[in-house]
Formats: structure tokens, C-alpha cells, sequence
């Protein structure tokens, strides 16, 4: 991080996120974004925002720009298929669930892809 106050205000978002402030939150990372827009942890914070705050397309981009910088980051492709799974793109999402899946088979990671797919399932019908 730039400075000690960039530093400071993304420890005070990541906590406000922690206590379900997303909007809060977002007004602290502000100043983050715009001084450190390339770290892949702000995206990933930022992005945990906007999916808090249901403003899925700039989620989707945090998490795009969080993958783009580390392609192996199995959290940012579950938070990306989640938040292409409440904008309904099914397909998408169990592609981007199946590979953090893959990488990192936790429960909460499993739960998400088999719910996905039984979306998909009752779809189909």
C-alpha cells in the first residue's frame, strides 16, 4: 500500500465488511482504489463489496481484474461464480465454481457448485 493512511483505510473496510457494512465499507476503499487499484487484495475486498452491496457488474469486474492478475486464486473464482449466479448465468458460474472446486474442494465450494447445477438441472426440464 501506498501510505500508512491507504493502509489504515483498507484494514477499517475489511472490518467494516466483516461486520456486514458493505456500503460503509466501499466509501472506505475509496481512497484505496483510487491510490492502489492494482493490488489483487483491494479487488478482491473491493469485489466483496459490490457483491454485499448487489452491484454485481463491478463485482464481476473486481473479481475479472483479481484473476487477471492471479489466475490461481480459487476465492476469487468462487466469489466470481457466485456473482454471475445471482445475475442468473448458470453456465457461466459452474464453470467458475467447478474450477475453484478443483483447486480448493471445501465444502462451502462444493454446496455452491452442486446448487448451481441443480439450477441448471430444473432448467432443463
Amino acid at each position: 500500500m501506498e501510505s500508512d493512511g491507504t493502509f489504515e483505510a483498507f484494514r477499517r473496510a475489511e472490518e467494516l465488511l466483516g461486520q456486514r457494512r458493505p456500503l460503509e465499507a466501499l466509501k472506505e476503499l475509496a481512497r484505496v482504489l483510487d491510490d492502489t487499484p492494482e493490488l489483487p487484495s483491494v479487488q478482491l475486498l473491493a469485489g466483496r463489496a459490490y457483491l454485499g452491496t448487489a452491484q454485481l457488474k463491478r463485482a464481476e469486474a473486481a473479481f475479472r481484474r483479481v484473476l487477471d492478475m492471479d489466475p490461481a486464486d480459487h476465492y476469487a473464482r468462487f466469489a466470481l461464480g457466485r456473482t454471475l449466479q445471482r445475475q442468473s448465468r448458470l453456465e457461466e458460474a459452474q464453470a467458475q465454481l467447478r474450477m475453484a472446486a478443483a483447486m480448493n474442494p471445501t465444502p462451502e465450494y462444493m454446496e455452491a457448485l452442486n446448487e448451481v447445477k441443480a439450477r441448471i438441472q430444473l432448467r432443463e426440464r
